[in-house]
């Protein structure tokens, strides 16, 4: 008989939820997810469960929206009548190989509550993905000021077993092409490891540039993914 074992980056946010970051998770052992003001996203153990509908419903909320991500070309959960996809979006993850060479960058700064607004700013220029006010409770988040003024940025997300997730990667337009946003993916990496973790990054399929600076980086492509927002009637 052959079991098939679960890869944890193939469902990262059930497995950070119920793992680094279960002190966060809002749920029960099927359906979790994070405090609003943290992350939308929400972590499903397994969609073969009838109960699982009734769940979300419990945990997100009548009238609620969560986004989940999907393996391309696995089956797909059939929604309930009701209830609404709210947008679609085709995704890629990428993991460190042995050519990734991390290290610390001397001009990153380690950024916390009171960088909140500088860092939402910062997001709101530069949109490198949904960013809320206590996101950076996920884990370390650096940045590059210039002036006083913050001018880049990278970050830790989802956490699955051993691997740590990239996220925030955000450059101002002005600074771009001068390899920051290279150098705090390097130094976020380097702490990774340091941990004795492994890192990973997600990023739409359409920015082909960033993830051919990632690649160039060290990073290779895992598989790809549908992430998918989903309302609740």
């Amino acid at each position: 008989m052959t079991m098939t074992i679960e890869d944890v980056r193939d469902n990262a946010a059930w497995h950070s939820l119920t793992g680094a970051h279960a002190h966060l998770a809002i749920g029960d052992d099927l359906v979790r997810r994070y405090p609003d003001d943290v992350a939308g996203f929400v972590g499903v153990r397994t969609w073969d469960d009838p109960a699982v509908w009734d769940s979300l419903v419990q945990v997100v909320g009548s009238g609620g929206e969560f986004s989940i991500s999907l393996s391309s070309g696995a089956p797909e959960p059939e929604l309930p009548a009701a209830w609404s996809e709210t947008f679609r979006g085709a995704g890629v993850q990428l993991v460190e190989t042995d050519r990734l060479r991390p290290r610390p960058d001397d001009e990153a700064v380690v950024l916390g509550a009171a960088d909140v607004p500088d860092m939402l700013a910062l997001v709101e220029r530069n949109r490198p993905g949904p960013f809320r006010p206590r996101t950076h409770l996920l884990g370390r988040y650096i940045g590059i000021r210039r002036g006083g003024r913050l001018i880049a940025m990278a970050g830790e997300r989802l956490k699955p077993g051993g691997w740590t997730e990239i996220s925030a990667v955000a450059t101002d337009p002005e600074y771009r092409r001068q390899g920051i946003a290279s150098r705090l993916v390097l130094d976020v990496a380097f702490h990774i490891q340091q941990r004795g973790g492994l890192a990973l990054m997600h990023a739409a399929a359409s920015n082909v540039n960033a993830i051919a600076g990632y690649e160039k980086l060290g990073f290779e492509l895992r598989r790809t993914t549908n992430f998918v927002g989903v309302r609740i009637p």
